[in-house]
């Protein structure tokens, strides 16, 4: 019987560390051939390496400083040729980047990646008695 369980704890101890691996492994391969793809991961790198998130907003998450980027691509009279403008000039609370224009394409990339993928607002989110989240 102690046999058995060791047996068992052993496979699914490996089988644990094999689905881990995985999860972690999982955006580097996402047709890593794509362009667009490489656009899209290196954009949430300067997303990441600007720290955007400590005053923007993906899905309801982040900073409250600054406007939720969510669905700004799609917004009509904004996306793009405001991100640009933005990020170049600043405003009062917003200062200026001077990001190079392969840095401007990923990122750009990147919210019209988030933008295109719906939008959620945690907010609007319920545990139902099952701990689970769901919509209101």
């Amino acid at each position: 019987m102690k046999f058995k369980a060791r047996h068992t704890f052993f496979i699914l101890s490996v089988l644990f560390l094999i689905y881990t691996i995985s999860i972690y492994l999982e955006p580097y391969n996402l047709n890593n051939n794509s362009a667009k793809t490489k656009n899209i991961i290196n954009g949430k790198l300067v997303w990441q390496k600007y720290n955007c998130q400590s005053c923007h907003q993906l899905y309801g998450l982040g900073g409250y400083l600054g406007p939720d980027l969510t669905n700004l691509m799609s917004q009509q009279n904004k996306g793009e040729p405001l991100l640009k403008a933005m990020i170049k000039s600043g405003n009062k609370q917003m200062p200026a980047f001077n990001l190079s224009d392969l840095e401007m394409e990923e990122l750009i990339s990147f919210l019209k990646a988030a933008d295109n993928s719906g939008s959620a607002d945690p907010r609007k989110f319920r545990s139902n008695s099952f701990g689970m989240i769901e919509k209101e």
